[in-house]
Parts: structure tokens; sequence; C-alpha cells
């Protein structure tokens, strides 16, 4: 039997497990089984909280299909809820670590439970061989690729996992699914990529769209609305704080000047709880 607790933050859901006293075996083929939206409880993936010897806690993220995931801006702040709202800590300053580096979040409670997070997501990643992409330049900011004779231009950036973001008339009606798919798996990405597709409002309003690197597309990253801000600005249309807009809500993205780092605010909300057998 194992428990676990579905959780999302703007629509981004995850299966989450407390693996702090144990362990789980086959963890692959587990987030595909509890994954699957027919037969299984239904999410983009699961989301382990382990020990950690560097950090409060560690988070191992899975996507639906099975893959290690660096880190989930979105899935991050639910780490954050979920060891406060069942007493792991009652700490509102914490500690986690991920494939993508340790990260401080701020719990902003209310009435006991976690309703908003804030996290520093740590500085953006420029280089080329580190996003990774490749190019020869930094930052990368005109990679074209054509799909079905429709050409994109990709402004590239790592927050831990590979972003490519484009700008596009109608983000509304785009198929992000026909073009998602296809630059997910471009030759000019080692490792796969998450897609952003973006409409510029103004210079503090941001409308976005991801296709996720094994997921899909879903209702919101966090990863991939830091990315994107980060490539607005490098590329003169945004300034530094801006609001982004996706399926599922609006995170606030703070790109300091004074440190280098991204900041994401933005909900975590808990959806039910259960037991696998």
């Amino acid at each position: 039997m194992k428990r676990f607790t579905k959780m999302h933050g703007l629509g981004n859901d995850y299966v989450y497990m407390d693996c702090t006293e144990h362990e789980i075996k086959d963890i692959e083929s587990l987030a595909r089984f509890v994954s699957d939206r027919h037969l299984g409880v239904g999410s983009d993936g699961l989301i382990l909280i382990c020990k950690s010897d560097v950090a409060d806690f560690k988070m191992k993220m899975f996507n639906s299909d099975g893959s290690q995931a660096e880190m989930c801006g979105n899935g991050i702040r639910c780490v954050g809820k979920f060891v406060y709202d069942k007493g792991l800590t009652d700490k509102k300053k914490i500690t986690i670590e991920t494939l993508a580096g340790i990260k401080a979040l701020e719990l902003n409670v209310e009435d006991g439970k976690v309703e908003t997070v804030r996290v520093d997501m740590g500085e953006p990643i420029l280089k080329p061989e580190m996003i990774p992409v490749i190019s020869n330049d930094e930052p990368v900011k005109n990679i074209q690729i054509f799909v079905d004779k429709k050409e994109f231009d990709f402004t590239c950036v790592s927050m831990g996992n590979p972003h490519a973001i484009t700008i596009v008339d109608d983000v509304d009606s785009f198929d992000v699914e026909k073009y998602g798919k296809e630059i997910e798996i471009d030759r000019v990405f080692p490792n796969r990529t998450n897609v952003e597709f973006i409409q510029i409002i103004n210079r503090n309003h941001i409308k976005m769209r991801v296709w996720e690197r094994g997921a899909g597309e879903t209702l919101a990253c966090g990863t991939g609305a830091c990315a994107t801000a980060v490539a607005c600005s490098i590329n003169g249309l945004t300034d530094r704080n801006v609001f982004i807009e996706l399926l599922g809500g609006t995170l606030e993205i703070e790109w300091n000047p004074n440190d280098n780092h991204v900041y994401m605010t933005g909900p975590a909300v808990t959806v039910f709880e259960g037991e696998l057998y």
C-alpha cells in the first residue's frame, strides 16, 4: 500500500508521495501508472519527497512517460506545501534539493496552511552547451527551426532544465501539440527540450502555452515561465518583473538584477489524498 497526495500548481498536477522513511522501487513504471488519466490517478507525473544530506528535503520528479526531469517550478511549490501542511517541518523558509540544484522557498501561510510559495529559482543558464542546445551564440537568440514549412525563431534558456521560447501571433488558437512534439525532439536539442509558445501583451504581461518534454501540453510550467521571462527581457521585449498568464492561471516572475536570480511566486493546492494497492 502506498499513500499519495494529488496536488497542483495552476493546473500542473502531480501525484506526491512521502519517501522520507522508505524507498519506492520501479519508480518509472509507477510514474506511468499514476499519470494515466483513465487507468491511474491522473497527473502530469510523479514527485517523491525524500531525505536530503544537503537541504531540508529532496525532490525527485518523474514525467508521465516515466522519464526523470531535473526540476518543476509548479511542482516544487507543492512540495513546500506538502512538507509544511503535513508537519514534516514547521519552518516557513526551507531548502529543497533537486537535480537542478538547491532551491530556497518562502512559504506564505494562512490559517495554518500554505497558500502561495515564493521560490528562488537561481540564475538562468544562457551558455548553449549547458542548456543544452547546439549553437555558437551566447545568449542563444536566433535558433531557426522549420516544422511543416513553418519557421520558428527560438531563444533558449535553462532553468536547470532546457527551454526553447518562441513568439506566435495568437497563442490561444495556436496548435501547440502539432508543433510542440516535433520541436521537442529536434536535433539541435541533445536532451530534448520544453517548448514555450508566447504572446507579448505588454511589457509586464505575457501569455504562454507550454509543451513539456515527456508530458505534452500542460496547464502551466513554472520553470518555463521563468525561462520565458528571461528570454523576453534579454530580447528587450519586457521588463524584468512580469506576470505570465498560463492556461491554469498566472505566475509572478522577477529576474532580480542585483543577484541575477529568478524568483517565482504562485499558488499550491491540495486536491485529494488516497492509497495505491
